[in-house]
C-alpha cells in the first residue's frame, strides 16, 4: 500500500504538523481551500468512512474532539469553522485514508458546493 497519509503519520513524509498524539495527526493542507485548512487523520489506515465499524467509534469521535482542540489552540474557535469528511469519489474523496477537513479564516457559505 502506498498511502501518502500513512507516510505522513509515520513521519516518513514531511508535513506542517500542528498537532499529533498516539492516534491522530493534524497538519496543514498543501492545497488549502480556506485561509486555514487543516487535515486530521488517524494514524491507523482506514480507507473510507464506509470502512469504519463500531470498534472505531472512539477514533471517529477523537478526530472531531481533536479538531475542536486545534481550533481553540489556533484561536479561531470563537469565530467559527467548518468540519468536512468526504467519502468515496462522488463525495469528493481523493486520498483514500479517512481525513477530516478543518476549514477556517473566512465565512463558510451554505450550501457548500
Amino acid at each position: 500500500m502506498n498511502c501518502i497519509f500513512c507516510s505522513i503519520a509515520s513521519g516518513s513524509t514531511p508535513a506542517d504538523i500542528v498537532y499529533q498524539d498516539d492516534e491522530v495527526v493534524a497538519f496543514r493542507d498543501i492545497h488549502p481551500q480556506a485561509p486555514t485548512h487543516i487535515l486530521l487523520i488517524p494514524r491507523r489506515h482506514i480507507a473510507t468512512v464506509n470502512d469504519l465499524d463500531a470498534d472505531d467509534m472512539h477514533l471517529a469521535g477523537r478526530l472531531i474532539l481533536t479538531a475542536k482542540r486545534v481550533a481553540a489552540e489556533l484561536s479561531f474557535a470563537e469565530n467559527g469553522y467548518r468540519l468536512v469528511m468526504n467519502t468515496n469519489r462522488d463525495g469528493g474523496q481523493t486520498v483514500f485514508h479517512i481525513h477530516l477537513h478543518l476549514l477556517a479564516g473566512r465565512h463558510c457559505h451554505w450550501p457548500p458546493g
